[in-house]
């Protein structure tokens, strides 16, 4: 079954890509949760005239990315975090944290789309990020959890 995507589905597409399913995925969760329609001609002959449309938008889009990356690229993240027992930290850091760290110092990202290597963090030191901007812009950055003073 072909699948039109309206929005990003993690591990299957980025919105209005045509994706093949099995039929029981896309009848069952992908339509009713408003993920996607059904790729017939008529819609995909729709999707063709509003990615034409849509491709000025789009290279807007990628340069935006493109500065926020940059500005990502300049920053020195470092959150401060609470000590327990030894080296572990009171708590964890997570996806959340970072975002809201990089949007007190004037980068606003939404937190679903970093992803730190390793999951949450539990431990002092240095850690590397995965921001997804756009879905041809993905920037790496690294930032360091330090002891609260």
């Amino acid at each position: 079954m072909e699948i039109i995507l309206k929005k990003d589905v993690e591990n299957l597409g980025f919105a209005d890509d045509v994706v093949t399913v099995k039929d029981g995925y896309g009848r069952n969760f992908l339509i009713p949760q408003g993920y996607g329609v059904l790729a017939t001609e008529s819609a995909k002959k729709v999707l063709a005239e509003n990615l034409r449309q849509r491709a000025h938008k789009e290279e807007q889009a990628i340069a935006d990315a493109k500065t926020t990356a940059e500005k990502l690229a300049g920053i020195e993240l470092k959150m401060a975090a609470k000590l327990g027992q030894g080296n572990k930290l009171f708590g964890s850091i997570n996806n959340a944290n970072v975002a809201d760290e990089l949007a007190a110092v004037g980068v606003a990202i939404d937190k679903k789309f970093i992803s730190i290597s390793g999951g949450t963090i539990k431990a002092l030191g240095r850690y590397n990020a995965t921001v997804r901007l756009h879905r041809e812009v993905i920037v790496s950055f690294e930032f360091d959890v330090v002891a609260q003073a």
